[in-house]
C-alpha cells in the first residue's frame, strides 16, 4: 500500500489572520467550508503534491478550540491519504490500534476520514483519508 501526506493540519484562531501569509507568499487558497461535524471552518492552501489545512473553531466546544485553548495555534495533525479507508480501518481494528472514533466521517470537500490516536502514532494525532485531493 502506497501513502501519501495529504495534508498538514493547523489550528488556527482567526482564518482571515492566518492565511494573510500564504495570500502574501503569492499562494491560491480554497475558498472558506465550513465541516458541521467537527465545528470548523477550513481553508486548504495547495503545496505541491500536498496541502496545508487551516481550521478555525466555530464553537468553543469543537475540538480545534479545545486544541487552541490548551496549546495555542500550530500543528494540530497529520493527514495521510489511503487507497481504501474501510481496509485500512478494519486492519487497524484487529492490531487494536486505538481510533479516536470507530466509525469512518465525512470532512470537508466530501472526503472519508478517521483519525488515529495519538497514544498508538507516536504522540501525533494520524488522519487517514480516502483517495486523492
Amino acid at each position: 500500500m502506497t501513502l501519501a501526506i495529504d495534508h498538514l493540519g493547523i489550528a488556527v484562531k482567526s482564518l482571515a489572520a492566518s492565511k494573510a501569509i500564504y495570500e502574501k507568499l503569492g499562494c491560491s487558497i480554497s475558498p472558506e467550508e465550513v465541516v458541521e461535524g467537527e465545528q470548523v471552518r477550513l481553508v486548504m492552501v495547495p503545496m505541491g503534491e500536498s496541502r496545508l489545512e487551516l481550521l478555525e473553531p466555530t464553537s468553543e466546544n469543537s475540538a480545534i478550540a479545545k486544541f487552541l485553548a490548551k496549546r495555542g495555534e500550530g500543528l494540530h495533525h497529520i493527514s495521510l491519504r489511503v487507497p481504501d479507508l474501510t481496509a485500512v480501518v478494519e486492519r487497524l481494528k484487529r492490531e487494536n490500534v486505538r481510533l479516536v472514533s470507530n466509525e469512518i466521517k465525512i470532512g470537508a470537500g466530501g472526503h472519508r476520514y478517521v483519525f488515529i490516536h495519538p497514544s498508538s502514532a507516536g504522540g501525533v494525532l494520524l488522519e487517514l483519508v480516502e483517495g486523492g485531493h
